[in-house]
């Protein structure tokens, strides 16, 4: 449904900054935030994938910035797009995220292992530090962090995928406890989304991978846009430090049985 065929609430008062946000996970949450009145700015690499995303979410609501998450100079820029157009960046969502290897940790090519954290956490950190600057630290608000389940137990053959979204939840602690009490800083941990970027994970058996999950299907974006939307919200004003793992109850098969 795009902008034009739905009727958008008031306006909040509040903007976020959500990156990788063209398509998939943070595409999801930028819809789930506008929803409810926010402005958004959306990143992402590709131009005409943000120039759609921008155009079905609401270019009066939404604006977008491209280029590479793990790039200083890309972040100080969407950052600075997002203070002119909204004057205020009360949540950051690290979302942009990379997975290009998949095999035994074993034969990691190091030099993509580096990739991996560049984009996956590093880049997480670099926008904290730059909404933390420009906004957050004066005035308060939210950072979410997409992590993954597979930051929280072996994850054969997306061992640095794993590896770099452990660092994830961690650098989620380290972010709650440097930012508070001004800044509520939390992750979410999903299992499979049904997503491009996860497609390799159920691509031609989606029945067979949802099977194995308790509630009985895959998740889709909006499972982790309504999650981020509660941990931005007032509802959670006393929650920081947390991983909420969204896994259609996947970790319950982890019993004994």
């Amino acid at each position: 449904m795009t902008a034009q065929e739905r009727e958008l609430p008031p306006l909040s008062g509040k903007a976020a900054l959500v990156t990788g946000g063209s398509r998939g996970i943070g595409y999801g949450v930028a819809e789930a935030l506008v929803a409810r009145g926010d402005r958004v700015c959306i990143t992402g690499r590709g131009e005409d994938a943000l120039k759609e995303a921008v155009e079905n979410l609401g270019a009066d609501r939404v604006i977008a910035v491209a280029g590479k998450a793990h790039d200083e100079a890309h972040q100080a820029i969407a950052v600075e797009r997002a203070m002119e157009a909204f004057g205020r960046v009360d949540f950051l969502v690290n979302n942009a995220g990379t997975n290009p290897v998949f095999g035994p940790i074993a034969e990691l090519d190091l030099n993509v292992a580096r990739k991996v954290y560049e984009t996956n956490v590093i880049s997480a950190l670099g926008f904290a530090q730059q909404t933390w600057k420009a906004w957050q630290k004066e005035n308060g608000g939210a950072i979410v962090n997409i992590a993954s389940v597979a930051g929280l137990s072996a994850s054969p053959f997306i061992g640095a995928y794993g590896m770099s979204k452990a660092a994830m939840v961690n650098l989620t602690l380290q972010l709650a406890h440097e930012f508070a009490p001004a800044v509520r800083v939390n992750a979410i941990a999903p299992a499979v989304i049904k997503t491009k970027f996860a497609e390799a994970l159920y691509e031609g058996r989606e029945a067979e991978a949802a099977a194995v999950y308790p509630m009985g299907r895959l998740g889709v974006p909006s499972d982790i846009g309504g999650a981020t939307a509660f941990l931005t919200s007032d509802q959670s004003d006393w929650i920081t430090g947390q991983t909420l793992v969204v896994d259609g109850g996947i970790f319950l098969n982890a019993g004994v049985h």
